[in-house]
């Protein structure tokens, strides 16, 4: 194939195709086969959609060659340095940084919201305690639109930035009640006088036995883990949004289909993985050594979780940021916390090995969020609900980014077909 000047020329079969070559705004080349069939017959092959663009995004901007993240052109090491949640929220969502003004209005906004309708907050007493807090959001979320269904009506339009600010607060609160489920405890009201992130841990942690106040050290760094999940380009959970929302589905349902994506240990899952094998590592009393050589052992089942992205080729941008972040919240029990010198101590010789240096293993941003989130009394069980509560401004932006594309067509990948060309029904007496 050879790009020139007037586009891509593909030679196939005797017969030239000439298909239109974009340049983006960081100088990336695309090859727009999207009329390659209508000319051709022929489609393309991509597992995985490795190597496929599905849609035009001003919203995330990652480069895995050079570890670079940024949000709407932000670099993610300035968001969490100079920003909180809600402001990093609404950026995602409205497309710029809030001034102080609308900061405290989007605040009050999300605080009016935060309340769950009394009838849903009967519905977490019919889940089992031991049910997945995974399977209770993506099913709450869903349920929002039967007590909210503005967006089913006839000018959805008009009701979609309530609905948007309803699911990013109510979302949190669904959160929380999942948690307080799983313990067998009454449910904690979010209250006015707490900020998003504040009254999330309000809410999970209060109680009448106990005068709760959310330690200003944790709420620094949960607002920092959610902004470092906020928003990845085109990952698994969000293209999940897209799709869905591509067929018309509501914000509810859409999002609830990205709970779902992001239930996979494959995804979001994996930093409650990169926990247990710590845990597991230090009851087994393993050496490093010991666990670097399984790693690499093809016929040991042992698998490294923590090392290596889909798309980053060197050390992940929120990598580095986690790892400092988790020094800082365990402040001086950090010399003595286990988990966190084991994750240190792999780290440090993996890099330093031929065997992951070839292969770009390094790690990620799940290999130190599980220990912070652990350090503050949240159970493995809900890092997954931890990822999703972070990810979600992400997952509304490309929701409201599709809802305003001028294509607007409903996803529909294609395939290579590998079953049997035709057959013809025997009748059954005769099978």
């Amino acid at each position: 194939m050879e790009i020139n000047k007037e586009g891509a020329t593909l030679k196939i079969n005797n017969q030239e195709i000439k298909l239109d070559v974009l340049h983006d705004n960081v100088d990336i080349t695309s090859i727009d086969i999207s009329t390659l069939r209508a000319k051709t017959g022929i489609l393309t092959y991509d597992p995985g959609f490795a190597n496929t663009g599905s849609c035009q995004s001003s919203i995330c901007f990652v480069d895995g060659e050079k570890g670079i993240l940024r949000y709407r052109g932000y670099d993610i090491e300035d968001l969490v340095e100079n920003c909180d949640f809600v402001e990093v929220a609404y950026l995602l969502i409205k497309e710029e940084l809030p001034n102080k003004e609308q900061r405290l209005a989007y605040q009050d906004l999300l605080n009016k919201h935060s309340m769950l309708h009394t009838d849903m907050t009967l519905f977490f007493r019919g889940y089992p305690q031991r049910a997945h807090p995974m399977s209770i959001l993506s099913a709450m979320v869903s349920s929002l639109s039967a007590f909210y269904p503005e967006l089913d009506g006839d000018n959805p339009e008009d009701h979609l930035d309530l609905t948007v600010t309803r699911l990013l607060s109510k979302m949190r609160t669904i959160a929380a009640f999942t948690y307080r489920q799983s313990i067998g405890q009454d449910v904690v009201n979010p209250s006015y006088k707490y900020s998003y992130c504040e009254n999330f841990l309000h809410m999970m942690f209060d109680s009448p036995v106990k005068n709760y106040t959310p330690d200003p050290k944790q709420v620094e760094a949960l607002n920092k883990l959610l902004i470092l999940h906020a928003d990845h380009e085109q990952n698994c959970s969000t293209s999940a949004v897209r799709l869905v929302g591509s067929s018309a589905a509501n914000l509810y349902a859409s999002v609830s289909a990205g709970c779902c994506a992001l239930w996979g240990k494959k995804h979001g899952g994996a930093n409650q993985a990169v926990l247990e094998m710590l845990e597991n590592i230090k009851e087994e009393g393993w050496s490093i050594d010991e666990i670097i050589a399984k790693a690499k052992n093809k016929n040991d089942d042992f698998r490294l979780s923590g090392f290596g992205h889909r798309v980053y080729k060197t050390y992940d941008p929120r990598a580095k940021i986690a790892r400092k972040l988790c020094e800082d919240v365990l402040g001086d029990d950090a010399i003595n916390d286990p988990l966190l010198n084991i994750a240190l101590e792999l780290e440090e010789k993996a890099l330093k090995d031929p065997y992951f240096i070839e292969k770009n293993l390094y790690p990620n941003v799940d290999f130190y969020t599980g220990i912070i989130f652990h350090y503050m009394g949240i159970p493995s069980e809900m890092f997954t609900v931890m990822f999703a509560l972070g990810r979600l401004p992400g997952w509304i932006a490309h929701y409201l980014e599709w809802n305003k594309d001028p294509y607007q067509k409903i996803g529909r990948p294609r395939q290579v077909y590998t079953g049997l060309n035709h057959r013809s029904v025997v009748p059954i007496d005769q099978r």
